[in-house]
């Protein structure tokens, strides 16, 4: 099933770290080539000889073993295919969340540019501290596939959200990741992401709520998907394809169009103001005894319709963001554009949208066929938006 595939498994300083002895093998019975890689803590539950007769590799532990040339935390992240980190402990989860390269793992973990499970493990009242949550969720804003742990009796004496996710559904991840096709190799793909920003003068400015988590999510699956990604956002982002950072509408449109000749296709998932400050003052604008103060506004560049009316090959597809009426808005949008899609978000509901990690979204055609995508995670309506595009 794996045959020419190389798992890299890292190990932390769990008591779940007995279990991955099984996973080891259910990997070798997939014919995949097994790495291993433990935090020196984990060596305290199971043995490196245990680890290395099962993986029939060499088992890493210390940073600073450099057998040749290249750096060890290079080498292992270039030759695997997947990493799966279990159990990750709340000491591996903080430290990756916050880039912290003090050991083997953490540091391959940085360097790895490929899909990366991560299956944590721990005291209950661990997994629910606040601040275990913020980095989990830190993690899974950038893409990482986090598998929770589930209820039951810990090793501690606890009853409680904590033990180790069964190893066949980490196994199953990872055959899902390692034998996703490469649908959209070959396809350039331009992506925007987030809420332009007009400015006013040098400390103000007009934008919305848009968080770009969702242009960020298609482009992700883009990627893994085999597509040649350029994401153009007003978020920051450090990816493993071409992103490039705009400020403001007219900013984007001249990235967008820049390299839209040879694009095959175009998300415009970003929130593009309506509006810009016909003359943002170059001083910033004093605080007066006056009870009102004039902006006067001019229309930004429709982006969309623009790209909609010059385009030769490529596929549009254009989000819109409705607080009522969605559908009748969306249906009466499309036409008016006339891209290819149109992906209808209701942002009058607070637990999908604007700076949520869950959506729930509608996608239309111009010959009026409506198909709602239910809520669920950003990245899984992501990847059903390809598959309804590409499909």
């Amino acid at each position: 099933m794996l045959s020419g595939k190389t798992v890299l498994i890292g190990i932390t300083g769990g008591i779940a770290a007995y279990k991955i002895c099984e996973l080891i093998r259910m990997f070798k019975r997939a014919n995949a080539n097994v790495r291993v890689i433990c935090t020196p803590n984990a060596m305290n539950f199971v043995t490196k000889l245990t680890l290395q007769n099962l993986s029939q590799n060499e088992v890493g532990i210390e940073e600073f073993e450099i057998p040749d040339f290249k750096p060890e935390h290079i080498s292992y992240a270039d030759e695997a295919d997947i990493m799966i980190i279990a159990p990750a402990t709340t000491n591996t989860i903080s430290k990756m969340a916050n880039g912290i390269c003090d050991n083997l793992l953490t540091s391959i973990f940085c360097a790895f540019s490929k899909p990366v499970i991560i299956a944590p493990a721990m005291n209950c009242n661990m997994w629910n501290n606040k601040i275990i949550q913020e980095n989990l969720q830190k993690l899974l804003n950038h893409g990482y596939t986090i598998l929770e742990p589930e209820n039951g009796f810990l090793a501690c004496g606890y009853q409680g959200q904590g033990r180790l996710c069964a190893l066949e559904k980490i196994f199953d991840a990872a055959v899902q990741k390692l034998s996703q096709p490469q649908t959209l190799k070959g396809k350039k793909i331009i992506i925007t992401a987030g809420g332009t920003i007009e400015d006013i003068d040098p400390v103000r400015y007009i934008s919305n709520y848009s968080s770009g988590k969702m242009g960020i999510a298609l482009s992700d699956t883009a990627y893994s998907l085999g597509a040649d990604v350029h994401l153009i956002t007003t978020v920051s982002a450090q990816k493993p394809y071409v992103v490039e950072k705009v400020k403001s509408a007219l900013e984007m449109q001249k990235a967008i169009e820049k390299d839209f000749a040879d694009a095959d296709c175009v998300i415009m998932a970003a929130a593009v103001a309506d509006y810009r400050v016909k003359q943002p003052s170059e001083q910033k604008i004093k605080k007066t005894s006056d009870e009102e103060i004039t902006l006067t506004l001019v229309k930004n560049p429709d982006i969309l319709k623009h790209l909609c009316e010059i385009k030769t090959h490529q596929t549009i597809v254009g989000f819109c963001a409705e607080s009522e009426n969605l559908i009748e808005n969306a249906k009466e949008k499309i036409l008016k554009k006339g891209c290819d899609y149109l992906i209808a978000n209701d942002i009058s509901r607070k637990d999908i949208g604007f700076s949520s990690d869950y959506n729930e979204v509608s996608i239309l055609t111009p010959n009026g066929v409506v198909k709602k995508l239910e809520r669920a995670d950003k990245y899984t309506i992501a990847r059903q938006i390809f598959e309804e595009i590409y499909g």
